[in-house]
C-alpha cells in the first residue's frame, strides 16, 4: 500500500512531490505515475481530496486538481505536457519524447487528443457527469461530486450528448496509427520505441474498458462508470487498442491503483 503525506508536510520538503488522488484510477494521475516509473524518478506521493475544497493545495499550487508535480522551489506543474517535460529533464533516459521532429509532432498531437482540454479524457468525464446527473436513481453521494465536477469543467447536456462522437473519432484515429505502426513492424504507437503516447493510451484506456479487477481493484461504482457501454464508443474501440494497452502494462508499467 502506498504511503501518502499531507500537503502541508509536502510543501516544506524539497525534491519531487506528486499530488495524487488515493484510491481513484484517474488517467492523468496513472499516466504521470507511469512516466515516472519508466524513468525511475523518485518522488513523494501527496494526498489530494477528491472533489474537496483542498484549500492547502490551493494555497500551495494555485489550483486544486491532481496530478501536480512540484520539484524543489520550481513552479507547480498541473498540466500533462509540463509534467512530461519536467520528467524528461529529471531523467533524460529513457526518452519518452521522440527526437525526430515528425514523430514528435505526431506524438504531441495525438497525446493532446487524449489528455488535453476537450480531448478523450475530458469528453469521457463529461459523459460520466451526464450519466449521474440525468439518472433518477443516482444517490446523493454520487450526485454532489458530479455537480462539483460539472461546474469545474464546463458541463452542459448538449456537450455531453456530442461527447461520444468525439471520443469515437479519437479512438478511430489511434487505431489507424497503431495499424500503420504494426505494418512497419513496430509494436509502439510512435517510432520504434516506447513513447509517452503509449503510456497515455494505456492509462486513458481505463475510461472505456478498465483492466480486470484482479489487476486493478476499483470500487464497483467507479468500474461501472468507467466501463463505457455507449454503442458509438464501443464500435470505435478496436480490440487491437486494448491489446496494445495490455502489452504496455505488462512490459513497461506497474499496475494502477496502489491506493
Amino acid at each position: 500500500m502506498a504511503s501518502y503525506i499531507e500537503v502541508e508536510q509536502a510543501a516544506a520538503m524539497s525534491g519531487l512531490r506528486v499530488v495524487l488522488s488515493p484510491g481513484v484510477p484517474g488517467p492523468w494521475s496513472e499516466a504521470a505515475k507511469g512516466i515516472l516509473y519508466v524513468k525511475k524518478v523518485p518522488y513523494v506521493k501527496v494526498r489530494q481530496e477528491l472533489a474537496g475544497e483542498n484549500l492547502p493545495l490551493l494555497r500551495w499550487t494555485a489550483q486544486t486538481t491532481a496530478p501536480v508535480f512540484v520539484f524543489n522551489d520550481e513552479r507547480p506543474r498541473s498540466l500533462w505536457i509540463d509534467q512530461l517535460y519536467l520528467a524528461e529533464r529529471l531523467a533524460p533516459t529513457p526518452p519518452l519524447i521522440p527526437d525526430a521532429i515528425d514523430d514528435r509532432l505526431l506524438m504531441f498531437g495525438l497525446a493532446n487528443e487524449l489528455c488535453g482540454e476537450n480531448g478523450f479524457g475530458w469528453q469521457r468525464r463529461l459523459m460520466l457527469i451526464h450519466a449521474t446527473l440525468t439518472s433518477p436513481k443516482a444517490p446523493e453521494q454520487a450526485r454532489k461530486p458530479s455537480e462539483f465536477l460539472g461546474n469545474k469543467y464546463g458541463y452542459a447536456a448538449e456537450l455531453a450528448d456530442a461527447a461520444p462522437h468525439r471520443v469515437a473519432a479519437i479512438l478511430k484515429r489511434l487505431s489507424i496509427q497503431l495499424k500503420n505502426q504494426n505494418s512497419r513492424g513496430s509494436r509502439f504507437l510512435i517510432g520504434s520505441a516506447l513513447s509517452a503516447l503509449d503510456i497515455y493510451w494505456a492509462a486513458f484506456a481505463a475510461l472505456v474498458d478498465p483492466l480486470p479487477d484482479e489487476l486493478c481493484k476499483m470500487a464497483p461504482g467507479f468500474r461501472r462508470g468507467y466501463h463505457c457501454t455507449d454503442p458509438i464508443v464501443r464500435e470505435a474501440l478496436a480490440p487491437e487498442l486494448l491489446t496494445h494497452r495490455d502489452f504496455i502494462y505488462h512490459e513497461f508499467l506497474e499496475l494502477p491503483l496502489d491506493m
